[in-house]
């Protein structure tokens, strides 16, 4: 910077040596009459070098101010694109031409910065998806829980046989509430993409008659009917308890959007190497804008 600061000076004494000798060779060669110009020229050359110092030293000056002002304008630069690193945004940022790799390296923090803050974010969504899905998932057996303990409470003249097999089906439930919570206190550890599958081979047709059976006393509260008509033998390599999660939650929202007194068909049926399964319900029909989002998570 010092010898930047010395060649400015020299280039500015140069130019007006310059300027000087160009001016005396253009006079020298003019005839002049008097005038004001004529008596300003020989002002100027009998004081020609006390004119020359003072604009030299003006140089000098000027020169040395904007030298020496030019690190606290970077500095100033500095402390803006620290405000913009502790908010960093889509733009980047930008310097002098002499602060070139300091921008170069203010920018790779502030790209980390964003990846950071993205990580981060993308963090919390996982954290509330997992929320959401605990509370969702935990509802559906307790659901059911509660149901059959109502039916048992509401109808104490019910067999004993119908006591019994209600009961069964809430302590199944009960056991099942707990899997899930054991099961979400291992996701806790993970995260929703770290799920492992526990495949078997399993019968779709069974799996959907127990699911119809085992919601009963859900069905019951809205007057409703479950019909199943699947093909016999509908084997697939699956995880049992995800499915079961899936069927169940479709079947209680064919149940929650249904008109009281109606019936839910439930149907699966094997076409090639596909199983096709459908739950059918009798309900107001979802609004056009509504369907390209229905599956999308926690909808």
């Amino acid at each position: 910077m010092f010898g930047n600061y010395i060649l400015a000076l020299m280039i500015y004494v140069a130019a007006l040596f310059a300027i000087l000798a160009i001016g005396w060779s253009v006079s020298m060669n003019i005839s002049w009459q008097p005038s004001s110009i004529y008596y300003f020229l020989q002002w100027v050359k009998e004081w020609i070098i006390v004119i020359m110092l003072i604009l030299i030293l003006i140089g000098w000056i000027v020169i040395t101010l904007r030298f020496m002002t030019r690190p606290l304008r970077y500095l100033d630069e500095l402390v803006d694109a620290s405000e913009k690193l502790a908010n960093p945004g889509e733009e980047p940022i930008r310097l002098s031409r002499a602060m070139k790799s300091v921008e170069d390296e203010l920018n790779l923090v502030r790209e980390g910065a964003l990846r950071n803050a993205m990580l981060a974010k993308e963090a919390e969504q996982r954290k509330n998806d997992l929320i959401v899905y605990l509370a969702h998932d935990l509802k559906t057996p307790l659901t059911s829980v509660i149901g059959y303990l109502t039916l048992l409470r509401d109808e104490p003249q019910i067999s004993e046989e119908m006591r019994s097999r209600y009961t069964g089906i809430a302590l199944d439930k009960a056991e099942r509430l707990e899997d899930l919570i054991n099961e979400f206190f291992e996701i806790t550890r993970f995260n929703l993409q770290d799920i492992v599958l526990q495949k078997e081979t399993l019968d779709i047709s069974m799996m959907l008659e127990q699911l119809a059976d085992e919601s009963y006393a859900v069905l019951a509260e809205k007057s409703l009917t479950c019909s199943i008509h699947t093909d016999d033998n509908l084997l697939v390599d699956g995880d049992p308890d995800k499915l079961a999660r899936v069927f169940d939650n479709l079947l209680r929202n064919a149940i929650a959007y249904s008109y009281p007194g109606t019936n839910i068909d439930i149907q699966a049926f094997g076409e090639k190497k596909d199983i096709i399964i459908t739950f059918s319900n009798q309900g107001d029909q979802i609004p056009p804008q509504k369907l390209n989002f229905i599956f999308e998570k926690f909808y």
